[in-house]
């Protein structure tokens, strides 16, 4: 099924939209998204760049850059993470499901980097488990 999947940022000045469905889930376990989302791991789903759509907003648009280009884009104004780019996927972005408003079927597809969990998080679920990413395009 078609559907516009809609989203935006805590404080509301950003909004974005893409087309729909989301058809994989995968939860980050990597000390990076932890720190960056404050969590035991980071909720994620790959689409295409160009057709992901600022729709209001852009220019509280703020990003940070690692030593290694792996770029986390954010709200300037709240915080909130929107999504992620890496270098290797030039035509996709990890778009962080917490910032969608849009009602998304479907479970977790993954856990990557599982052997980097934090020690107080346990896995409880049948997804199957990486010890780095799995490279799926949008």
């Amino acid at each position: 099924m078609d559907q516009t999947i809609t989203g935006g940022c805590l404080c509301g000045k950003l909004a974005y939209q893409v087309p729909g469905p989301v058809t994989t889930i995968d939860y980050c376990h990597c000390s990076r998204c932890r720190k960056a989302s404050g969590s035991a791991f980071a909720a994620v789903t790959s689409v295409s760049k160009s057709q992901f759509k600022i729709t209001s907003g852009e220019q509280y648009l703020k990003s940070y850059k690692t030593d290694d280009d792996f770029e986390r884009v954010f709200c300037s104004e709240c915080g909130s993470q929107l999504y992620s780019i890496r270098p290797a996927l030039v035509d996709t972005i990890r778009l962080r499901l917490g910032s969608i408003d849009t009602a998304i079927e479907g479970k977790v597809s993954a856990h990557i980097f599982a052997t980097s969990k934090a020690q107080w998080h346990d896995i409880c679920d049948e997804a199957p488990q990486y010890e780095q990413r799995r490279m799926v395009v949008a």
